[in-house]
């Protein structure tokens, strides 16, 4: 497997299951695609999300029934708590030719990721679903030790622009803005304001 970034604003995504791994599963896409959750009963989790909800006792449907729940879908997801319908649905995916993300049972074509986001990235850490609590750990580690990210990536920008107009060699250009991402003091100075951080980068490396 490799991992992709996918824009999915006109994708449909159908989950199976109503609990919390359905809910979190349905956080995870809500606001970035069509999701449609497929369950005799849901949790308050799934209630409050922006999904579209189909009543279905899955044990008891046909696979036409199913399959057509899944047609024009680009991902299906299982998060059942029978193993067999998951693998089952898991089937049909495959059938149809459509992604599957099975939360228990067989492993299907795609995991989905702990993720770690700011405005400006995205941080993306999986096991191959061996120790989701490792993706976590690196997922907060990452979190408290580049709290500052965002504005890192803000004065990055803004220097690349500042660069092209006062270094014409590239390669001293990267350099520059590889030094500048390594300094700690430019970190520490992030923490507090832009106005600082940026007066460090112009006394040590524009010599300003």
């Amino acid at each position: 497997m490799i991992p992709l970034f996918v824009d999915l604003n006109t994708k449909r995504i159908v989950i199976f299951g109503g609990g919390v791994v359905a809910a979190r599963k349905a956080a995870y896409f809500a606001h970035k695609a069509d999701v449609r959750v497929v369950s005799r009963s849901f949790s308050k989790r799934v209630t409050a999300l922006p999904v579209k909800r189909t009543e279905m006792d899955v044990a008891r449907a046909s696979d036409t029934d199913l399959e057509d729940l899944l047609q024009e879908s680009f991902i299906g997801i299982a998060a059942l708590s029978d193993r067999k319908q998951n693998n089952r649905i898991g089937i049909i995916c495959q059938r149809l030719g459509i992604l599957f993300n099975n939360a228990d049972g067989e492993r299907g074509d795609l995991i989905i990721p702990s993720i770690l986001c700011g405005k400006y990235y995205t941080i993306a850490v999986s096991t191959g679903g061996k120790s989701p609590a490792v993706s976590r750990f690196i997922r907060e580690h990452l979190g408290t030790k580049f709290s500052g990210m965002d504005k890192m990536i803000a004065l990055q920008e803004r220097l690349r622009q500042q660069l092209k107009s006062v270094e014409p060699s590239q390669k001293k250009r990267r350099q520059i803005l590889w030094e500048v991402l390594h300094d700690p003091g430019v970190w520490e100075a992030l923490s507090r304001s832009r106005k600082e951080a940026e007066g460090i980068v112009k006394r040590r490396y524009l010599h300003e």
